[in-house]
């Protein structure tokens, strides 16, 4: 009995497409490279020159990997893969910033069911593109082909990054103080959290991807493909600007606005927020009203329109606010630091997420 060889592209794996995807998506990686960069697309690992930071006193690495969750099968559905790079980035680089460490160089990975060149490149140049935004360099990556395990036309995307800060430059719960005021960072939608509830709800609504919103101006799977606002070279700069005062930042990924600023809060204190000093965006408002989504649920699954907040000094926070403005970033002032006394500690409180046992946060009011 005699049967044809097995060969790695009759079990699923086309090496070739690999190869063509890299020759596709290799201009937009390169133009991620500045000088520190060594080698180019291809090699076994990244180079990057760190001599530009040897006046560092003591230098600290700050690294963060992340993935964009469920938001990729928005992407598959409607055949749109340029822009779920900017989530991907966003969602590393941006971790690194809050201690106040520069992002300097990134790494992907994307592992799919059937490797499509022409699909893997725009994922690529969609990252590529984000990088280049947070002034951070594109080094290496890796395309899986996973036949079996995803369908031919799903994938997934995921990342690290590594930063450096001089040690006493660390931002963090340590520098925070009662007094304290909290700057807001508007956030460009959904950001990348929380689309297992989104998905669900739009489902249980029988609404389609291509259905037009009248609150959004465009269509449903537009107004949820919304890439995330990547705020690493903003925020840097805010930190690096001596009247502004930054103690703290927090990005408000996974579990909500309170549960993330509660993270860089100290022990013994407690963050105001006024609900009433900001609108939710109205794809926040749909989603509650489409699913009857509880607003606690609702805060502690979403960002609710809020992507950054700053922690400054008091008599920093209007110089925090015009260098935002400056940058073309939407803040506001969200709320206050305050001492944790015996009648708040009673209140419904946010403390101690993510293992972090640092202060609490108490939002009070309703929404615009």
């Amino acid at each position: 009995m005699t049967s044809e060889p097995l060969t790695y592209a009759a079990a699923g794996v086309d090496t070739e497409a690999g190869d063509k995807a890299v020759e596709l998506m290799k201009d937009a990686v390169r133009r991620t490279h500045g000088p520190a960069v060594l080698g180019g697309v291809g090699g076994f690992a990244g180079l990057y020159d760190l001599s530009a930071f040897r006046q560092f006193r003591r230098p600290l690495l700050a690294t963060s990997t992340d993935g964009v969750g469920t938001k990729v099968a928005i992407a598959q559905a409607m055949d749109v893969h340029d822009t779920i790079g900017f989530d991907l980035v966003g969602m590393v680089v941006d971790d690194i910033v809050v201690v106040g460490a520069e992002p300097l160089f990134m790494t992907d990975y994307i592992a799919t069911g059937k490797v499509v060149p022409e699909r893997i490149a725009d994922v690529v140049r969609g990252i590529a593109r984000a990088c280049e935004v947070a002034g951070t360099a594109l080094v290496g990556g890796e395309t899986a082909e996973h036949p079996g395990l995803l369908a031919p036309d799903e994938y997934d995307v995921a990342g690290a990054a590594t930063g450096l800060v001089e040690a006493d430059a660390v931002l963090g719960p340590e520098r925070v103080r009662p007094g304290d005021v909290l700057v807001a960072m508007a956030s460009s939608g959904l950001h990348s959290n929380g689309y297992s509830l989104v998905r669900a709800v739009v489902k249980h609504a029988g609404w389609e991807l291509d259905r037009h919103v009248d609150e959004f101006g465009r269509t449903l799977g537009e107004e949820l493909l919304e890439p995330t606002r990547v705020y690493a070279s903003d925020v840097l700069a805010l930190a690096r600007d001596e009247a502004a005062q930054v103690h703290a930042l927090t990005h408000v990924t996974g579990g909500g606005l309170a549960a993330n600023l509660a993270r860089v809060l100290p022990a013994g204190t407690v963050a105001t927020v006024d609900r009433a000093s900001w609108e939710v965006p109205p794809v926040f408002r749909v989603v509650r009203e489409l699913g009857g989504v509880p607003r606690g649920d609702l805060e502690n699954t979403l960002n609710l329109g809020v992507g950054m907040v700053a922690v400054v000094a008091a008599d920093g926070a209007d110089a925090a606010l015009a260098r935002l403005e400056a940058l073309g970033v939407p803040a506001w002032t969200l709320g206050t630091v305050d001492v944790l006394d015996d009648a708040a500690a009673g209140e419904d409180l946010v403390s101690g997420t993510k293992g972090v046992h640092g202060g609490a946060v108490r939002l009070v009011g309703d929404y615009r």
